[in-house]
């Protein structure tokens, strides 16, 4: 063979080897909402790099960093490409650069906390699988709420919100509405929220009309218990409904408005203690639907056992 042939086909070899880490890193962020796409993957980097590149690189080096950590720990390989040990170091690091004001110690917290979420994360889904219950978002918020508690980032920066006018104009309600859905990411704005909407439909339309069908359906509740407009545009009222939407979604429409109703009042609970909810409302209300299904069902398989006895003794 010759040297060029050679070299070829070692530079193909390379490529190869470097698509499965790269569609790995890509599922690792598709799973921020709910999706093992790396094409979702892909839309949530664009629509983090359209509302401030310092989210993407965040979410990049949170992913990235879990990852490692997960092989290192030797967490199964199965959950390393499907991107479930990644998607929480993800959001690690999105939220330290949410919430730090300085952005050498907010990619230094990003970088521990990733880390940390994936520490945590391999025994969290073992003791939460015995109950066949979804780990989600708990190590990121479990490594959060630690250097938050810990004031590791200083003071936090101001997030400023446009004001809104008392009646909502259709343009409005839309571009609330989408800030929504990017909230599920940390970003804001319509046009990151139409390119995440787009990545979760690219993965699964019926994911993504759920998506949308519950951050409508919890910014409705919310605005009418009195969140004020400027949440809403913001997108503060939408995404635990979108994700809580999502997570209950597999059990049929009825339980994903019930997982959607839930995250919206225990997320306006949280804003009206001052608490730094983030997602754990859609992980609580996603726990919360799943069990009462589980009894739901077990209590109608256990009446119509009753009555086929009744009818046999009969």
């Amino acid at each position: 063979m010759s040297t060029h042939a050679s070299v070829r086909v070692a530079s193909a070899d390379s490529a190869v080897s470097l698509v499965e880490p790269l569609r790995t890193l890509l599922r690792s962020l598709g799973q921020i909402v709910l999706q093992k796409h790396a094409g979702t993957g892909a839309c949530v980097l664009v629509a983090l790099a359209l509302c401030d590149l310092r989210l993407a690189c965040a979410a990049l080096i949170g992913a990235t960093a879990a990852n490692v950590c997960a092989l290192l720990g030797r967490a199964p390989f199965d959950a390393i490409r499907d991107g479930l040990a990644g998607f929480n170091g993800a959001l690690a690091g999105l939220a330290a650069v949410t919430f730090c004001s300085d952005t050498a110690t907010a990619f230094a917290l990003a970088l521990l906390a990733a880390a940390f979420s994936a520490w945590l994360g391999t025994p969290l889904v073992r003791v939460l699988g015995r109950a066949r219950l979804a780990v989600y978002s708990v190590p990121c918020l479990a490594a959060t709420w630690l250097w938050l508690a810990l004031d590791a980032g200083g003071e936090r920066a101001a997030s400023a919100a446009s004001p809104m006018p008392a009646a909502l104009s259709a343009a409005d309600a839309f571009a609330g509405l989408m800030s929504g859905i990017a909230q599920t990411v940390f970003a804001s704005g319509a046009l990151p929220g139409l390119v995440l909407l787009a990545g979760t439909a690219w993965s699964s339309r019926r994911a993504a009309a759920y998506a949308l069908g519950g951050a409508a359906l919890a910014s409705a509740l919310e605005i009418l218990l009195g969140t004020p407009p400027a949440s809403f545009a913001a997108g503060l009222c939408g995404f635990n409904g979108a994700l809580a939407a999502l997570a209950a979604s597999a059990l049929g429409p009825r339980a994903a408005i019930c997982a959607t109703m839930l995250a919206a009042a225990l997320h306006l609970a949280a804003a009206r203690l001052g608490l730094p909810a983030m997602t754990a409302p859609f992980a609580l209300a996603g726990w919360a639907v799943h069990l009462a299904w589980r009894l739901r069902l077990r209590n109608h398989e256990s009446s119509r056992s009753g009555q086929s006895n009744h009818r046999i003794v009969r």
